[in-house]
């Protein structure tokens, strides 16, 4: 017995009838066609799109201050470029690394003195090969048969360890726009299979820049622990991206101002008198020739900073030496004051009652 066409079905058959039997094509969503990337929400990011930005623009002055020394250091054009700066975590980029495979760590001295992981980095064989061969006095493009199974020897894992120390002193300079630090010594890791300084899960920080040496092109990776970034980004937070960062915390502006200009230096002259002179008798001065002030010698005499008048002292000697003992500030000094203080107490009292009065005395008393 033949099955019984529901009435969706019949209506679907009368509608091909209709159109021929041709049937149309359906155009793919593009809502559909878009690929979104997974978030695995059993690791979230811990590390915020302002900080990756952060960092990038750190190393991308890193790159250009690596350009420009090793193109001095290795006597060929060098250029690097940052790639990608993203988060994982450290077993994805321990799982890369064959066995074969090296890299450089360095801890970092920071202004609160605490200890946290060190800076890992690491470069293909080809590019350091090509610097290698460079500093041995070669032209670094003699690279036949490198490849992810390649062994250094120990000549150039000690080679590889004093490029790599540049790679990691580049830091010290990109970073000090941002925060004065400090590096130890730099640690060779022959097996990363072995490397427990950084836990397997813990989050880092991966900056991936392309190198290229003559015709080499190779790729560098540092690798920045969470908790190391937590507390650079912790100080930088702090200093408010001061860039004298090596001195306290600036966080008194009217105080910073006022300190600077106490330690400025001023020029003090003791104006001992004055005398007018002719010309003829300048031009017959001899040694004994005796010039007249017309000043008593005890009188007193100004000190004047910045040819302006401020103190009065009487000239004497102090531990052998020329000296002025100050008895108060300059008469002219005083008078200023005296007249800002008169011209004060009289507006004060004609203010009630003779407003216009007083402000056709104020020119005169400013006279």
């Amino acid at each position: 017995m033949a099955d019984v066409l529901s009435q969706s079905q019949i209506d679907a058959l009368m509608k091909e009838m209709r159109s021929g039997g041709k049937k149309k094509e359906e155009k793919p969503n593009a809502a559909e066609e878009k690929k979104y990337r997974k978030y695995d929400f059993n690791s979230p990011k811990k590390i915020t799109k302002d900080k990756i930005k952060l960092l990038k623009g750190i190393y991308d002055n890193y790159s250009r201050i690596a350009s420009s020394r090793l193109n001095g250091i290795l006597r060929v054009g060098c250029e690097l470029t940052v790639l990608t700066v993203e988060e994982q975590r450290f077993y994805e980029f321990n799982n890369v690394l064959s066995d074969n495979d090296i890299f450089i760590t360095q801890r970092l001295r920071l202004p609160n003195k605490s200890s946290q992981p060190p800076i890992l980095m690491h470069i293909n064989q080809a590019p350091i090969l090509s610097m290698i061969d460079r500093l041995l006095g070669g032209d670094g493009s003699d690279l036949d048969g490198v490849d992810s199974n390649y062994s250094y020897t120990d000549i150039e894992i000690e080679l590889y360890r004093k490029i790599m120390g540049y790679f990691l002193d580049f830091n010290l300079d990109a970073w000090a726009n941002y925060i004065h630090i400090e590096t130890e010594s730099v640690h060779l890791e022959e097996n990363p299979s072995l490397f427990q300084e950084i836990s397997l899960d813990e989050t880092i920080a991966i900056i991936m820049l392309d190198v290229i040496t003559g015709a080499t092109e190779g790729r560098i990776t540092v690798c920045i622990p969470r908790t190391l970034l937590t507390e650079l980004f912790s100080f930088i937070d702090s200093r408010k991206h001061v860039t004298d960062v090596n001195g306290p915390d600036l966080t008194d502006s009217r105080a910073v101002i006022m300190s600077k200009i106490k330690s400025s230096v001023l020029t003090v002259h003791a104006d001992m008198g004055r005398a007018e002179v002719s010309v003829r008798d300048v031009r017959n001065l001899q040694v004994g020739d005796i010039i007249d002030l017309e000043k008593p010698k005890d009188s007193e005499i100004y000190l004047r900073i910045g040819g302006e008048p401020w103190l009065k002292g009487r000239l004497g000697t102090y531990k052998k030496n020329s000296a002025v003992l100050i008895s108060g500030r300059s008469a002219e000094d005083n008078e200023a004051d005296n007249k800002a203080d008169d011209k004060t107490v009289d507006k004060t009292d004609n203010e009630t009652d003779h407003d216009t009065e007083a402000k056709m005395e104020e020119p005169a008393l400013a006279e």
